[in-house]
């Protein structure tokens, strides 16, 4: 009689026969039985555990198969080969199945680093420009470069359409004032420096004339003057060259910021002169290092002009770190205005300075009192005027400022007069009862009168104005009263 041979006897059966392997077949010991049935859920928990410890490549090809649709983010090991120990991401350039360019599905990641070799091909393509412009960023960090214009243009006046000064106006007022100041004359050689007196650029060294205006700016020359004897006791004093007797700049440029605050802080607004001073040094150096590199690579350096003593002086100055400016006595006026206004904190009153004082250029700078008597004599238009208002611009004019009456007065004013007239404003603007800035009908002198009376006509409620209304509130600065129309030391 026959056995009866049952599906559980069969498979003990063949579970004891050696497996027959057909020649050439590759053995796949992870692959599951090919049986279906009740015994299903077993055997899917069978694969499971064999999945855990074997790739998936070497599992069969099951188009159909369910599980393999499931699991499918799993493919990710089939580039095992490729990928970096510690989640270092893959090595690029080797093609993934599945995959387009071995890049595959676009993520925050792959843009990331599109960007990246976008920036190496900018590299291979512009080495030399990316490779300085890299450089000069990680060594010296800049903001945007300073607009300079201050919408001023060289040689043209804002208000084209005033008449005033005139020539004979601009003889006359110097005539007055020289009568009673006492008649000037621009020196014909510059002193040197003081170690006592700040001064506003009356000293050889372009540089030091520039540190020394900007520590005069906005404040008196009392203060200013205890500012820069502040740097002197910190920093020291050079003991050759043409900046012998003021500051080692270098040794500024290399202090800390808040070294040369403390040396400043005497003279007042110290947090932004130190900064200004700090920058305008850093700049400077890195100016002559630039001319250093161009002049020894070119003896003709045709597009950088030589010092007046031979390119040899400026780069030996630039090798021992000597700061200097005094190449800027090469330059015409314009140009040695814009290359004065294009550093931290120095506007077109303290570039004229340096200018008239330093460079011994004709210049009209205008501080607090030479801009008062400019209006009070009527040489820029007033408020409300048509004349103030600019070609094809529209609505009231509504006054000039400082830089618009620099620029105004130096295309009016004759080159001759500029610095008697400088000097004569400001000595007659600091003594005169009646013109100093704070002084009225009721102050000692105002009986006195003045020269140059006749010709000005004063603002404000103490110089004679139309009264305030009853009940007006006065405007304050910093904490003082005082009528509308005067003004502070600035």
């Amino acid at each position: 009689m026959a056995a009866r041979v049952t599906r559980s006897s069969a498979a003990r059966l063949a579970a004891s026969q050696p497996p027959s392997v057909a020649a050439g077949e590759q053995v796949q010991l992870s692959s599951p039985p090919a049986t279906s049935g009740p015994s299903q859920n077993k055997k899917k928990t069978a694969v499971k555990t064999e999945t855990n410890t074997q790739p998936f490549r070497d599992l069969p090809s099951t188009p159909n198969s369910s599980r393999r649709r499931n699991q499918q983010p799993a493919v990710k090991n089939d580039d095992g080969i490729n990928k970096l120990p510690h989640n270092l991401d893959r090595i690029p350039n080797l093609p993934v199945a599945g995959q387009e360019n071995g890049v595959g599905r676009p993520t925050k990641r792959a843009r990331k680093t599109s960007k990246t070799e976008k920036g190496v091909e900018l590299k291979t393509e512009d080495a030399i420009h990316v490779v300085t412009k890299a450089t000069a960023t990680s060594e010296s960090p800049q903001k945007k470069a300073k607009n300079n214009t201050y919408g001023l243009t060289p040689g043209q006046s804002p208000y084209p359409n005033w008449p005033h000064p005139t020539v004979e106006e601009c003889q006359e007022v110097t005539r007055l004032l020289s009568s009673v100041h006492g008649e000037v004359k621009p020196p014909e050689t510059i002193p040197m420096p003081s170690l006592n007196v700040s001064g506003c650029g009356e000293v050889p060294s372009v540089l030091d004339a520039l540190i020394r205006t900007r520590l005069s700016a906005a404040t008196s020359g009392t203060n200013s003057s205890r500012a820069f004897a502040g740097l002197v006791a910190k920093f020291g004093i050079l003991q050759e060259g043409v900046g012998k007797g003021s500051v080692d700049w270098n040794k500024v440029r290399l202090a800390d910021t808040r070294d040369i605050f403390e040396a400043i802080k005497i003279g007042g607004l110290a947090d932004v002169k130190s900064k200004d001073i700090k920058k305008i040094l850093q700049m400077v150096w890195e100016e002559n290092q630039a001319r250093r590199s161009a002049l020894v690579a070119s003896s003709k350096a045709p597009s950088i002009a030589k010092p007046p003593k031979g390119k040899n002086t400026e780069i030996v100055k630039a090798e021992e770190n000597v700061l200097s400016l005094d190449h800027l006595h090469l330059l015409s006026n314009d140009d040695a205005f814009n290359a004065l206004t294009k550093y931290p904190g120095i506007g077109p009153k303290t570039a004229s300075c340096v200018l008239l004082f330093c460079l011994q250029r004709p210049s009209f700078a205008v501080d607090t009192h030479v801009f008062r008597l400019c209006k009070w004599l009527g040489w820029v238009p007033a408020p409300g005027d048509p004349a103030g208002v600019a070609p094809g611009a529209k609505g009231k004019f509504a006054g000039p400022n400082r830089n618009s009456t620099y620029a105004h007065c130096e295309v009016r004013i004759p080159d001759e007069l500029k610095y008697p007239l400088h000097q004569l404003f400001i000595t007659h603007g600091k003594t005169c009862p009646r013109c100093r800035a704070i002084t009225g009908k009721t102050s000692m002198g105002w009986e006195d009168g003045c020269v140059i009376d006749h010709l000005l006509q004063r603002t404000g409620g103490r110089k004679g104005s139309a009264p305030k209304p009853r009940g007006a509130k006065p405007r304050t600065i910093k904490g003082k009263k005082r009528s509308k129309g005067e003004e502070t030391e600035n």
